[in-house]
Order: structure tokens, then sequence, then C-alpha cells
């Protein structure tokens, strides 16, 4: 029977996307694996691959068609033998969302029908060979998984939301319940209200899309319910500077230029190293701490900004981090990250020192332990180790900290690690 292709979950967080363009039309051959459409996320755009073999008999959701809820039906693939004829007994267009008073309503035993049971023991397990590749190289028994894919079929997004939940840690006694978080207060003034505010005035409004939503919200999530504290520090980068310009002419010949910023990134990577506690993350009704350093670092993208992480920075040399960081940075702004390259570590960096700002406080992108923002190098005057004045170039940096995580000592340990790295920077690389 004609199989339905189902808007995918292509990360563990997305409940809908765009689908922002068809790589193939009614009529045309697909083999698995094949992908054939491309679909934005709030984060990127991403390939969507077809797990089985078939023909494209109908594409029930148009290219440029936003606000797809997962699981919902986009296409209908046809099996040898079947014709046009045979998917009106089996499609269904892609459903509207549902009003939130009527899902209340909704019986109990609706979403549990919806969603496949898992496999018996001993039933032949239907999934797709990436997903089955993945799930071996990850040590997962497809047994216990449940698949989203046409008939259950646990496609690639299955596997790797199943990864990238952590394991939990066996625990001798059951921890305090944690209170849940308290609902965010209804806005004062609704858009009408604002609106009116602004009659007979030339205005613009700019419809929300799904990045702006996610850092409204996760932004919005992060001031009111972490308490946030700041420690700030002037790092004096006048070796640092000498130190990059001769490095840089030696490495000009492989056509490498390490900027101030790739130095940040491993002076922070090298102090999580140092001052191991502080190398951590809040998981609600535990801390859990990395042992690899894993920075993210902020690139402003057009309409908002993404974080992707440096892992192993503490292992990386300077030209594999600027290389690496260049990348990032490139495929950020064309929205080509896949969401295990901004997911994740402990710790990020935020520098609008190239924008000339001297000083700021960012907020922490959770579950983040801290975030490090970075102003511009000044020449200010100061008064040196022998009592002198002298002109020396200075950089003010402000750790925005976790206090549920980091203690302020131990954060002001954190920041003078980092601050020594910089000021001391071929000893960091010793």
């Amino acid at each position: 029977m004609p199989i339905e292709l189902l808007m995918p979950a292509l990360s563990p967080t997305m409940e809908e996307g765009t689908l922002a363009k068809w790589l193939v039309k009614e009529g045309d051959n697909v083999a698995s694996g094949d992908v054939i459409a491309e679909i934005e996320t709030d984060k990127a755009t991403m390939e969507f691959e077809v797990v089985d073999d078939g023909i494209i008999g109908k594409i029930l959701v148009p290219e440029g068609t936003a606000a797809v809820k997962v699981n919902a039906p986009i296409a209908v693939l046809l099996e040898e033998g079947e014709t046009a004829q045979d998917i009106s007994a089996t499609s269904t267009p892609a459903p509207a969302a549902q009003p939130a008073a009527a899902a209340e309503e909704a019986p109990k035993g609706a979403a549990e029908k919806a969603a496949p049971p898992a496999p018996a023991k001993g039933d032949r397990i239907f999934a797709s060979p990436l997903a089955r590749r993945i799930a071996a190289d990850k040590g997962l028994d497809l047994a216990t998984l449940t698949g989203t894919g046409p008939r259950g079929r646990i496609v690639k997004a299955d596997v790797e939301a199943v990864a990238a939940v952590p394991a939990p840690h066996p625990k001798s006694a059951a921890p305090a319940p944690v209170p849940a978080a308290a609902p965010a207060p209804a806005p004062s003034v609704s858009a009408d209200q604002i609106l009116a505010m602004y009659e007979g005035r030339e205005i613009t409004e700019v419809p929300l899309d799904g990045m702006r939503r996610t850092i409204a919200a996760r932004l919005t999530e992060a001031k009111q319910t972490i308490p946030h504290f700041y420690l700030r520090r002037d790092i004096h980068l006048d070796a640092l500077l000498k130190f990059r310009s001769e490095i840089n002419a030696q490495l000009a010949a492989r056509g490498v230029k390490l900027s101030v910023n790739d130095f940040v990134i491993k002076a922070c990577a090298a102090a999580l190293q140092a001052v191991p506690d502080a190398n951590a993350v809040w998981a609600g009704d535990r801390i859990v701490k990395l042992t690899p350093s894993d920075v993210a670092v902020a690139v402003a993208v057009e309409g908002g900004l993404f974080t992707p992480v440096l892992k192993d920075a503490d292992t990386k040399s300077l030209s594999v981090l600027s290389a690496e960081m260049k990348d990032l940075a490139a495929r950020a702004r064309e929205r080509k990250l896949a969401p295990h390259e901004y997911q994740g570590g402990s710790f990020a960096i935020s520098n609008l020192g190239m924008m000339g700002i001297e000083n700021f406080d960012a907020v922490i992108n959770p579950p983040h332990g801290a975030i490090l923002a970075v102003g511009a190098g000044v020449k200010k005057p100061v008064v040196n180790a022998d009592g002198d004045l002298s002109v020396a170039t200075v950089m003010t940096v402000t750790l925005s900290v976790d206090h549920r995580v980091i203690d302020g000592a131990l954060g002001a340990e954190l920041l003078a690690a980092i601050k020594d790295n910089l000021e001391n920077p071929i000893a960091m690389l010793a």
C-alpha cells in the first residue's frame, strides 16, 4: 500500500519545520537514502532522506510551506505495482495545529495510539540502513526504540534523538523533587495595544521566524530562571599581540592567519581543564561535569545567532581551532549546521570586540554554566610592576556565571586562569 512520508524530527527539540524545497517531483523514482527535500528547522536547513524505494506518487505539502508539524504527512510514496489511484485511501493532508483547549479534551489514549508500539522481542525490526548504522556506532539496541517513520520504521532522527539524551545515572536514593519553574508572566500589553500606540505612524511589522522565536524563548528562560552573577577582569594583550604577529609571519606560507579570538578559545579551553569543577552544566536535578573542553562561540547571522561548538578544544592546535571556527561560522551564516554542531558544550564565548564594544554582559545559553563576554583591546595608561606609568593594550572581559553550577570563588578561579593564559600565551601552548 502507499507509504506516507512524514515531516521528520531533525533534532530532539524540533516540533515543526518549513518545507523549504522539494528535490523531486511527482512520478520520480527514488531509492532508500536519496535526498528528496530540504527542511528548515529553527536553526538550520537540513536534508530529508527517503527510507524506502518507490515512486513519488503525490506531494501533499508544497515547498515554502512553514510551520509543518513533525510527523504530519508531506508526500506519498508508491511501491511497485501501485498507481496514483491507490493514494486516496491512505493519504491525508498535513493537519493544522490543534487548539490547546481541544487538545486537553482529547481522550488520554489518543496520543498513545498515535505512536507505533515498540516491537516485541523476536519480532522483525523495521529500520532504515542509515539508522541501523548509527545505532551500531552508538551501541543502541533497535528493539528499545520507537520509530516515527512510515509504518513505525526506525529512521535516522529516532536514533539521533535517543543518542542525544544522556543515559540515567544509577542512584542509591531518589533525589529530592525539584519544584517546577513558575510559568512566565503574561505580557502586560498585547500586540494590538502596542500597535494602537503607534496608530497613524509609519511602521513595518516583522513576523517572527523560527530562529527569532527560539532566541526569544531561550533567553527569556535564561534571565528568568538562571541566577546570573558577573565577574570582570582587565587583560593586558601586548604579549599576546606580539606573539600572534610572530606566529602569523611563520604561518603565512601555509595560508593560516590566527585571530585574537582563536587565542581566546584556546585560553578558555585550557582554563576549563585547569579548573575542572567549572567545566559543568546544570541538568535540573544534578550538575553534569564534562571531561573535555567543548567551547561554544556565538556567531551573528542574519536574523539571529548560532553558537557552534568546538569540541575537544583543549586538545587542538591554534591552527586547527582557527580553521574549524572559520568553517563553522561560514556554514552557520548559510544555516547549514547540523544540530550536533551547535548543541552541547559547557561554556560559551561572545566576542563583540571587533565591533568596538569595550565591555558588556552576556546572557548564559542554557544549559551552559558560564559565558565570557569579550570586549575590544584598547590602549590605556596603566601602572606597571615597577610602579611607573606606561601604556598597554587592555581588553575587558566579563564572565557571566550560573550560580547554581559555579560559586563565586570557583568562577573567580576560572577567570584568573583565562587571564593568565591570555597574558602568557607561550606558556599556555607548552
